[in-house]
């Protein structure tokens, strides 16, 4: 059940991705633009995720964290939720991750390109743009 449930997350947001308009990449350095496009499926857009399915982003200890291990999650993926590293730049994963940091009850500090940079080095993750196949989303 739960494996039906992510998968259809993910058509609805490959869906929702291919119908945006031609002037969403002007939106990309907006944090709740790239969190609807990348991000509400799952986890709605009110943070609030599914139950039993999609963990809630609100007021959620994890998301006020250790930015390196929220971050580590979209750059590498964790159970059901897929890495984010060859479909969103370090910009990007910044951008979102600060937005839904000081967002829905959270008030953590807000993450850098240059912190999202320095992860993905530690990490071992290619850099962004550098894989055969970019934004397998």
């Amino acid at each position: 059940m739960k494996h039906a449930l992510i998968q259809a997350a993910l058509a609805v947001t490959l869906a929702a991705a291919a119908a945006a308009p031609a002037g969403a990449q002007e939106a990309a350095g907006d944090g709740k633009a790239l969190f609807m496009k990348n991000c509400a499926a799952c986890h709605q857009p009110t943070g609030k995720g599914i139950p039993g399915a999609f963990p809630a982003l609100a007021n959620s200890k994890f998301v006020q964290g250790q930015g390196n291990e929220v971050a580590s999650v979209l750059l590498k993926g964790r159970g059901g939720m897929p890495d984010f590293s060859e479909s969103l730049s370090d910009s990007e994963i910044a951008t979102v991750l600060t937005f839904v940091r000081s967002s829905w009850g959270n008030k953590a500090n807000g993450l850098s390109e240059a912190d999202i940079g320095a992860l993905r080095t530690t990490l071992g993750v290619e850099p962004f743009g550098n894989a055969v196949m970019s934004n397998k989303h």
